[in-house]
């Protein structure tokens, strides 16, 4: 499938040609761009069987946008791109990572002092070449040095969403093999973390050549590190390790056990087995030099006295001694326990997909609710609501929970908002606007460099309008891209509890936040939270997986989720001062 080597083509576009500062054209190559990265269907088998109608039918692409895209399919090539490449010769992808760096200013960093990839960036802004540079200065210079040593820090790690689109794909392709008796994610992979290392897959088969060799020929393997009876190890295209390894049936549930870690859990478990005279480790649990058990990972608890510990909470961070005390986890928060998601967003503002195809979309999930949450009008990127535009939209949601209504759909429609918190606290749409809303989220998404006490104040402020109902993505954070904002988290959590609103725990794994740290602290002080997926395409309503991981990494159990709730009690949520 080429789809995503297109859409990655136009995404490239998009950011030369803001590059140039060009209006509207950006915006339309970004929103195809995610339409044909979400395709479910191959778009060559698209363009074999349509044509140019059929490519010209992929939302968001229009006449000139389809032009790049079967000249790609003819030829293997994209002139428009290639001409924007020789003109702007930079490393864009990787300068962009850079927090504070946008196409605008990787731009003037070329013309003014030659800058082609992020190593001649931190050479010059070593030098401090940059600070002298018109629009830059001293403080510049110095948060894109901070933000370098910050990429560096995760080098090696990757985000959930970064492997599973491949580990889900070589997993789902070894478990359809007859040699395959059992299969298993290990790791931190299995443990939901933010960031992981290489990928961990664990099988106990009959015979295992067939089994290795369909895994070191996977598609997306770009070399083999190790290949052998019981264990192989990959590399593949997108940069990550992943490694097989086969167990024995009867040991199956220890092996598990034993590699999903972590490794502080596991050590803190083996002492613990010690100390009852037995002996733990990934073939089994020993005593007297008799295994007593291995099949199963429930039973290693059992029989050291444990209640059973979900995999997401085995960091060594208090979860031994609850399950010594008989605590009880099956009440974390499960995916199947959302009724609904709260904060999508549409073709109205800067999602890909239009209000009846994110609709179509939930009422396949089974959802009982779906809130649609489009951007307000200072954020302009995302080409934000007016206070017009949102009557206009809110009679568009009235009138698709009719149509629900009257084909006998359960689900309803909500109309919500992302508002952005301005610099001083408030909101840029007026509170008699937003009263009109069934809820309203409120976000940080300009002016991230301020110092603790006033961006503290700044969400606090919001945090107290008593239109706000929700905080999303609080502590503003981008995996591998940009630190948390300044924030006294303690503040920021008092203010929320004394209001009654909630933290949202966005999906996104970009985002993941609130950590799970944060979700750990809400969870003790009795702060309600909401697990969204933040979505601009239908597709990425998946990612609410990957919330509820980290709601279950933070120990948030159903009743801490206020979209575990019927619609009634939700309402009722948003109602309540």
């Amino acid at each position: 499938m080429k789809n995503k080597e297109i859409a990655q083509k136009l995404n490239k576009i998009a950011r030369h040609l803001e590059m140039d500062d060009v209006d509207f054209k950006p915006f339309a190559y970004r929103r195809a761009s995610s339409s044909i990265l979400n395709l479910e269907e191959d778009i060559e088998k698209i363009y074999e069987e349509k044509g140019r109608k059929g490519i010209e039918e992929i939302s968001g692409v229009g006449k000139n946008i389809a032009d790049k895209i079967e000249e790609f399919l003819l030829t293997g090539e994209m002139e428009h791109l290639k001409t924007l490449e020789e003109k702007h010769p930079v490393e864009l992808d990787e300068l962009l990572k850079v927090e504070g760096l946008g196409p605008k200013s990787i731009k003037k960093l070329y013309e003014k002092l030659k800058i082609k990839s992020l190593e001649d960036l931190e050479e010059k802004a070593k030098k401090g070449e940059i600070a002298s540079l018109d629009g830059f200065g001293e403080k510049t210079e110095k948060n894109i040095l901070e933000a370098i040593e910050f990429l560096k820090r995760d080098e090696g790690k990757w985000s959930l969403g970064e492997v599973m689109e491949v580990a889900n794909r070589i997993f789902e392709k070894l478990k359809s093999l007859e040699e395959v008796k059992r299969i298993n994610f290990a790791g931190s992979l299995r443990r939901s973390k933010e960031l992981v290392g290489d990928v961990d897959i664990l099988i106990s088969a009959g015979k295992t050549e067939r089994v290795m060799e369909t895994f070191t020929s996977f598609e997306n393997v770009f070399k083999v590190l190790s290949k052998g009876d019981t264990r192989s190890s990959v590399k593949v295209d997108a940069g990550f390790g992943i490694d097989l390894r086969v167990v024995k049936k009867k040991s199956f549930g220890s092996a598990l056990q034993y590699f999903t870690g972590s490794k502080e859990h596991n050590i803190k478990l083996r002492k613990l087995a010690i100390g009852k005279g037995m002996k733990l480790n990934e073939y089994g649990l020993f005593k007297n030099g008799k295994k007593i058990a291995g099949k199963e990972e429930e039973e290693i608890y059992s029989h050291l006295g444990l209640s059973f510990i979900p995999p997401e909470l085995r960091e060594d961070r208090g979860e031994i001694e609850k399950a010594i005390k008989g605590e009880d986890f099956s009440d974390l928060c499960r995916p199947e326990d959302l009724k609904g998601d709260l904060h999508v967003h549409t073709d109205w503002t800067g999602g890909a997909n239009t209000l009846e195809e994110m609709i179509a979309e939930a009422e396949k999930k089974g959802y009982d609710y779906l809130g649609i949450a489009d951007h307000t009008e200072f954020l302009r990127i995302e080409n934000g609501l007016s206070k017009e535009e949102l009557r206009k939209q809110r009679k568009e949601i009235e009138k698709m929970n009719s149509k629900l209504r009257k084909k006998g759909s359960k689900m309803r429609v909500l109309q919500g908002c992302e508002a952005n918190i301005l610099k001083d606290g408030s909101l840029d749409m007026d509170d008699e606007t937003l009263e009109k809303l069934d809820y309203v989220i409120a976000g940080i998404h300009s002016s991230f460099k301020m110092n603790e006490k006033d961006m503290t104040d700044r969400l606090i402020k919001a945090i107290e309008n008593p239109v706000v109902d929700i905080i999303s993505h609080p502590t503003g954070r981008l995996i591998k891209k940009r630190e948390s904002l300044d924030l006294n988290m303690g503040r920021v959590f008092r203010a929320a509890g004394d209001r009654g609103i909630a933290m949202e725990i966005n999906s996104s794994p970009a985002r993941l936040d609130l950590s799970d740290k944060h979700i750990k602290a809400c969870v003790e002080k009795g702060i309600k939270m909401v697990i969204n997926s933040d979505s601009h395409h239908k597709s990425q309503m998946d990612n609410l997986s990957f919330g509820v991981g980290q709601a279950r990494r933070g120990w948030a159990r159903r009743s801490d989720i206020i979209n575990t709730n019927n619609l009634e009690d939700l309402l009722s949520f948003f109602k309540e001062e």
